[in-house]
């Protein structure tokens, strides 16, 4: 495993726009990072397809055993959400099945790789893994090959979805103006179509409330299954929330992702995974209680329900859990009232001076599919970090 420098097509940007990836530059910042290519083995993409299935398997045994013992409080999940989740989780093998996740991954080549955290609820980065990324090699490097299933894999497991849906239709929704989110939403779109559903774009703000129809769209059509880029806690936390737990009750509409996904997206299954399967190789000792560290520990803290590093610190402890001196590094953020999760720092692989990469391996279901590789400088990943294409030979 290797970064290497590569000159961008220079015509990239036209390139890229020509296939929908309109937000390749936010705020003039080059976030579409063509000069530069990971470059892997075979045997190290069998490695890191082997670990995410793996690391899949043990968050979804987490998950139960949250379910099963009643761990809402130590999650942060309030108690009247509880019966949503469990029935969720109960029907995940049938009405309530998954889409799709981000496991992020921090390995620099040598032993195993390390998860950081699971972004299972709303995932970014998706359009770019499986579409840009992949015309870009055909032209970068055509003889080379890529770890990239996402775009078949995707349409495959919409269409097993689908049977579930009345009638085969699905809106999508997201916020506007978001120029990322509904970029991810456009595409999963056409990968709706083209897995034979009847797909229709609705902006989050344009869904309103009917009480003889439940939910409805801007033309006051109901909406019976929603692909939602909106977080759940958000989404309950609204006004129209317990409508919506009582809407999804009764079997009136169904979403995407399931609210049982609730529970891997939330960073306290770190410490839950730690106490159930401690010592495993590809986990970071991670507790709720920071005092569980022995002094001189570097760890981060991270808010359960944070996103794109905001909140986030990282800092060596002393005695007691209490931080010794500044931090290490810190982002501010909206984050941190819902609780905390103390994870041991690991050192992420070097991509240039003072930057780091992130690898976010994608599932599908229960099978990995491709990865996303990010950049940034500093110690943690923002949402302004870079996106690298790899490749392997």
């Amino acid at each position: 495993m290797r970064r290497l420098s590569v000159p961008p097509r220079q015509d990239w940007r036209a390139k890229v726009e020509a296939l929908g990836f309109d937000f390749h530059s936010p705020g003039g910042e080059r976030y579409w990072d063509e000069t530069g290519v990971w470059q892997f083995t075979a045997e190290e993409i069998d490695l890191l397809d082997d670990t995410a299935v793996d690391l899949h398997r043990l968050c979804l045994e987490a998950v139960g055993h949250v379910v099963d013992q009643g761990r809402w409080d130590e999650l942060g999940i309030p108690p009247g959400w509880a019966p949503l989740i469990r029935r969720s989780w109960q029907a995940r093998e049938t009405t309530e099945r998954a889409l799709y996740g981000r496991l992020d991954i921090a390995w620099d080549g040598e032993g195993p790789p390390k998860l950081l955290e699971y972004n299972a609820d709303t995932p970014t980065a998706l359009f770019e893994a499986s579409v840009v990324q992949w015309h870009w090699l055909e032209e970068a490097c055509p003889g080379c090959d890529q770890f990239n299933g996402l775009h078949e894999a995707l349409a495959a497991r919409l269409t097993e979805i689908a049977g579930d849906l009345p009638d085969g239709r699905l809106h999508l929704t997201s916020m506007v103006p978001h120029a990322e989110d509904e970029g991810t939403v456009r595409y999963l779109e056409a990968v709706a179509l083209e897995a034979g559903l009847s797909a229709k774009l609705v902006a989050l703000a344009d869904i309103g409330w009917n009480g003889a129809m439940g939910f409805v769209d801007a033309e006051d059509q109901p909406i019976r299954a929603l692909f939602k880029l909106y977080p759940w806690e958000w989404l309950l936390r609204d006004e129209f929330g317990p409508a919506l737990m009582d809407e999804v009750a009764a079997g009136r509409i169904r979403l995407i992702e399931p609210a049982w996904k609730m529970l891997l997206a939330n960073k306290g299954l770190l410490a839950i995974l730690w106490e159930l399967f401690p010592e495993h190789p590809n986990l970071l000792e991670a507790h709720l209680d920071r005092r569980r560290f022995p002094p001189g520990s570097t760890v981060a803290a991270k808010p359960l329900l944070g996103r794109e590093g905001a909140n986030v610190s990282i800092a060596i402890l002393g005695e007691d859990g209490n931080p010794l001196g500044a931090p290490l590094a810190h982002l501010e953020g909206p984050y941190g009232a819902e609780g905390w999760i103390y994870q041991r720092y690991t050192q992420l692989p070097a991509a240039g001076p003072d930057s780091h990469a992130v690898f976010g391996l994608w599932m599908v279901g229960d099978a990995c599919k491709g990865m996303g590789i990010r950049e940034d400088q500093g110690l943690v990943t923002r949402d302004t970090a870079r996106f690298v294409p790899h490749w392997f030979k």
